[in-house]
């Protein structure tokens, strides 16, 4: 069976697609078989921009699908490694079935309190629903400067979470890389791509952690 690592999140605009983009192909790069789900099956943004990807022949070329239920979207992943769901910007009872159905959650938020609170309130309500703690991981994105993203920590902080290692900085370059069907962690500019791999690297991290742990391995 595939890890699955699902994207959610109360709204659109914050990062979701930016960063179900990213680990499928950061996966890709590593030599995992991943498949990229994309659960907004009226725009199907996640797809359009894969079919951009092949278009301009990029080097690792994606598989990426649309669904409109993750129960569809899961029933043939038995030769892939790693399932990565992109879901609408929006809250829904899928929603919540997606969370279920997924080993990995990552919430993305920007880092306004009109931002972090709700996420916080989505974390808990996940908690209520039967998700384990250790499931839940936090992406600060849109970051204007440091100070914004050290308050931003310390909110989580205050509430009983933390934010993965690494953030997302406001930047035309990650744009652009995108409509040329690029991950932000392929843009044209150094900088930007190393702190989009930072931020990769805890994810992947969480992901291995899972998997180690799925298979009786101990890892700190």
């Amino acid at each position: 069976m595939p890890v699955v690592l699902s994207i959610i999140g109360q709204k659109g605009g914050v990062g979701k697609s930016t960063l179900a983009r990213a680990v499928t192909v950061v996966a890709a790069q590593g030599d995992l078989r991943v498949r990229l789900i994309d659960l907004d099956i009226g725009q199907q943004t996640s797809v359009r921009w894969s079919t951009t990807r092949a278009a301009g022949r990029a080097k690792h070329a994606l598989d990426a699908q649309a669904f409109s239920t993750v129960r569809e979207a899961l029933k043939q992943t038995g030769d892939i490694d790693l399932v990565v769901i992109d879901t609408p910007g929006h809250l829904s009872a899928e929603t919540f079935e997606v969370a279920r159905a997924s080993d990995l959650i990552i919430l993305p938020t920007g880092t306004s309190t009109d931002d972090l609170h709700p996420t916080t309130l989505l974390l808990y309500e996940l908690e209520q629903i039967g998700v384990p703690k250790d499931r839940l991981c936090v992406a600060l994105c849109r970051i204007l400067d440091a100070k914004e993203e050290r308050w931003a920590r310390h909110y989580l902080e205050t509430t009983g979470y933390q934010a993965l290692d690494g953030s997302l900085p406001e930047r035309l370059g990650y744009r652009r890389a995108h409509n040329r069907g690029k991950s932000i962690t392929e843009t044209s500019e150094t900088a930007l791509n190393e702190r989009a791999n930072e931020l990769m690297a805890s994810v992947l991290k969480k992901i291995l952690r899972h998997v180690r742990s799925a298979n009786g391995v101990y890892s700190r």
